[in-house]
This record gives C-alpha cells, structure tokens and sequence, in this order.
C-alpha cells in the first residue's frame, strides 16, 4: 500500500475570513459594509411580476441587457464591460487572467485581504507594498518592476481615496502591466478613474452593486476596460463557467441600473449620515482616516480597539475588528441608519464616558 494519501494533493489556501453574520433579534450589522437601505423599488417591482419560465433557460452567456444598461449608465462602449458574480467573482478573473509573470503582483499591505487569498490559490507571486504612516497609498512606491497592480480606492478597511492624479501616476509607471482600481466604494464621495480607461489599454476599473445599489444579496460586479482585457477576462470565464449570471439578477440589475435617482439619494443619506457620525467618533475621543466610504476606521484614543469590540457585541452591535499588525488597534464601522447610529452613540456613551 502506497505511503502517499489524495491529501498531499490537495492545494492548501489560507481562507478569506467574512465578518460574523449574526442571527437574533435587535442585532445592529455593521460589520460588513452593507447598506442598511432596501434596493431601488423598481428591483421589487420587476421581481414580482417576473415571469419564472425563463428559468428553464440558460441565461445570456454576456447578460447582454445588464451590459447594454451599464454602457448607457456609464456612457461607454458595450464591449468595454465585464460582468460577473459580485465584484469578487470579476476580481478573480480579473487575477487568473492577466496576473500571469514571474514577477510579484503588488498590492497595498493594509488592504482587501482576498488579494493574497487569490494569489495564494492562483500560484501568483506577490508582494505587498506598505502604505504611510497615515494609511495613504504613495504612488512613487509603486515604481519598481511587478507582474501586475491592484488597489481598492477608497482603500478597505482604511476607507481613504487615493486622487486621481495619484491613481494615474501609478496607471503611468505601470504601462507594461495590467492595473485594477478595484472601486466597491467609489459611490460615496469619491471620483471613479473610468473616463481613464479611455486614455490607458491596461487600466481595468471594477465596481460592484452589494453597496450602494443595496444588492449584495444579488451578487452583481462589473468591469470596464479596453476591449482587448475584457475579451481576454470573457475568453478566461467561459472556458470555466459560461453562465454564471443568473436570469434574476440580470433583470433586477438593470431596473437598479436604470433608478438613478433613487440611487443618488441613498448615497446621499449614506454621507450625511457618515459626516455626523465623524463628529459624533470626535467628539467621543476617536480618531480615524477621512472615510469617503460607506464605513469609518476608528480607533480610540484611551480604550482599545478589541475592548470597545467586545463590548459593543455584548449590547449586540457588530463591527469589524481584527487581530493583525499596524491595525489591531482600529474598528471599522459600516455606517447604518440614523436610527441605528443613534443606538451606536448611545452604547459608546454608556461606556466611554
């Protein structure tokens, strides 16, 4: 009998670790920068009268009516999208597609921890490049030879926005490798690099709808693109899986897509909302990054992180926390409703003051 076991075979990957999804009654979620607002009432309107013998078929291999409604939206070429499950789902592509060199893909030390997640699975070197002492990405660090660049922008969990111009130097430096400005919070006050795709063949833009389309549930994600990456991602996606993008969501992306006005508003109650609770964080001895997120990394100039942390989920509100070098002393805090905010101060009151 042979000494060797089907387990030395099996690729061995450090998971992503998602934060707590906690069932219960009175529980405030803030800890996995969803929206605390429904979608747009014209996704519950095309659901109900969703004509469900259409999923006997296959949907479109493009989501080609979620494509043509994203190019209207966004005012580009239909053949400069990619859509996928959720934007993690086109991040993975995005990864299998274009990181394929033998030098190091390079990402932010402080970042979205299913980068090295990816990279570990898709045997893809990387190495991690260290923001300032303030948490800000610094284009000139990104000057050096790699097989490829990705950052989020606004940065998760710091939630800071790297400027345009900071953004395209970066694009600049980096002309012989593909760049992914991985924009999930873009909405919330900062300016998307998209019109930059029309100026750089190896610059990929990918946003997601789990946020400020209050459609995580659905799992939608796009990318925009020269034409060239983009076919090069579909090239990648249908040699594993031709139809990821399932009937409903394509239908209910596109009437969230079409709402912009309730689009708009959400966003704007979402940043109002943020704005006095950086005021509220102040005033309660907090200090924190200048968030243009849907969410707030806040750390306390007297009590630790992990004490607030555990506290906090003993009244039954949840934040992020975690355990790792240079931010062990942080929360980062999805911002709710105001009448979840309120019950948030009121807890913090109790016990800070």
């Amino acid at each position: 009998m042979s000494d060797k076991s089907w387990r030395d075979n099996v690729r061995q990957v450090v998971p992503y670790i998602a934060g707590e999804q906690p069932e219960g009654e009175n529980i405030i979620k803030l800890n996995t920068n969803e929206n605390p607002y429904p979608p747009s009432p014209a996704v519950a309107k095309i659901l109900r009268e969703m004509d469900t013998d259409c999923f006997r078929l296959y949907p479109n291999m493009d989501a080609a009516p979620l494509v043509k409604a994203l190019s209207q939206e966004y005012n580009q070429p239909e053949e400069k999208f990619f859509v996928g499950v959720g934007s993690d789902d086109v991040l993975a592509n995005a990864f299998l597609t274009f990181f394929n060199s033998n030098l190091p893909v390079l990402f932010p030390d402080i970042t979205y921890s299913f980068y090295p997640v990816w990279a570990d699975l898709f045997r893809i070197p990387y190495e991690t490049v260290l923001v300032d002492e303030n948490f800000a990405i610094c284009a000139k660090d990104y000057e050096r030879k790699n097989g490829g660049v990705i950052f989020p922008n606004p940065n998760a969990p710091t939630a800071l926005f790297t400027s345009v111009e900071q953004v395209e130097k970066i694009i600049q430096s980096n002309k012989d490798v593909v760049v992914i400005v991985d924009e999930a919070y873009i909405d919330f006050g900062g300016t998307s690099v998209i019109g930059l795709t029309e100026k750089y063949d190896n610059l990929l833009v990918v946003q997601t709808f789990s946020k400020s389309r209050s459609m995580a549930g659905m799992r939608i994600g796009f990318a925009v693109g020269n034409p060239q990456l983009i076919q090069a991602m579909k090239d990648v996606k249908f040699s594993i899986n031709s139809y990821t993008m399932n009937q409903t969501a394509i239908l209910a992306g596109v009437e969230a897509v079409k709402d912009r006005e309730y689009f708009e508003g959400t966003c704007q109650k979402l940043i109002q909302t943020r704005e006095w609770t950086k005021e509220k964080l102040t005033q309660l001895g907090f200090i924190y990054p200048q968030s243009m997120a849907n969410f707030i990394f806040a750390s306390h100039k007297k009590k630790s992180a992990k004490e607030i942390f555990t506290y906090l989920k003993e009244k039954g509100i949840y934040v992020r926390y975690w355990d790792k070098p240079r931010i062990d002393n942080y929360l980062r805090i999805t911002i709710g409703t105001q009448e979840q905010m309120n019950k948030v101060f009121s807890a913090l009151e109790q016990y800070l003051i």
